[in-house]
């Protein structure tokens, strides 16, 4: 029989089946290239959740969401997998601080200073602290949000005295459109950054977590000493999963 004629006379679940065998494998080949070191950050936008089940079968356990109400949607069901940890990678804004310490655990995309006092002060009753990356960018980019190195050295005894905030790491996104060896210096750049802020001994700030690397440039963060990187599209494909 032509294995097209298979391929198209399958159920609608045992195609979802030989997708879900296909994405573990995908995923767990993945896992395999990657050091033990560091920690893979699965960004989930707009990928199903029965996806993001296959990714936990996998053995990801990182979640990472941009938003707040797709993030809240997913995690009511997927409340099973009780050790999966959530990071918020996406520009987050002050009115929806309080939902994003509450769903929460890591929060990598913390951009101003006003922001982080905010969640300061909305974590003070919280049982543990929220863990931070403050998001940097070494060049000039419109299009990002974070601090440049000047606003982000002057803020640091700020920062130091938010004492409800675990801040652990820098997080950066290179700008669009730089060759591999620019991406790898601004990946350098931030590496020498936290060194930097780690010589003034803050006690406040523990800059041991570099976020830094996704889909296209991962292998390069890596090399430059990122901690925990966040793919997406090589791990779910160019497209979102459409099942619900």
């Amino acid at each position: 029989m032509n294995p097209t004629l298979i391929f198209y006379s399958l159920s609608p679940i045992a195609f979802l089946m030989i997708e879900t065998d296909l994405l573990q494998e995908r995923i767990q080949r993945f896992r395999q290239t990657i050091p033990d070191t560091v920690r893979i950050i699965a960004v989930t936008k707009q990928v199903s959740v029965e996806a993001m089940r296959s990714a936990y079968a996998a053995g990801l356990r990182d979640f990472g969401e941009n938003r707040i109400q797709e993030a809240e949607a997913k995690q009511e069901r997927l409340k099973d997998l009780k050790d999966v940890t959530w990071h918020l990678i996406g520009h987050l804004q002050s009115n929806k601080a309080q939902r994003a310490i509450e769903l929460f655990q890591w929060i990598q995309s913390v951009d101003s200073l006003k922001l982080a006092q905010r969640l300061d002060r909305l974590a003070q009753d919280r049982p543990t602290k929220p863990q931070i990356c403050l998001q940097v960018k070494l060049l000039p980019d419109p299009h990002k949000s974070g601090w440049m190195v000047p606003e982000l050295l002057a803020d640091l005894p700020h920062l130091n005295d938010c004492k409800n905030l675990d801040i652990q790491g820098l997080m950066t996104i290179p700008p669009a459109g730089l060759a591999p060896d620019e991406i790898a210096d601004v990946f350098k750049q931030t590496g020498k950054l936290a060194e930097t802020i780690a010589q003034q001994s803050l006690p406040g700030i523990h800059l041991n977590q570099r976020s830094m690397g996704m889909s296209d440039d991962y292998l390069l963060a890596i090399q430059a000493g990122a901690t925990m990187i966040r793919p997406g599209r090589i791990l779910f494909g160019d497209r979102p999963l459409t099942v619900s």
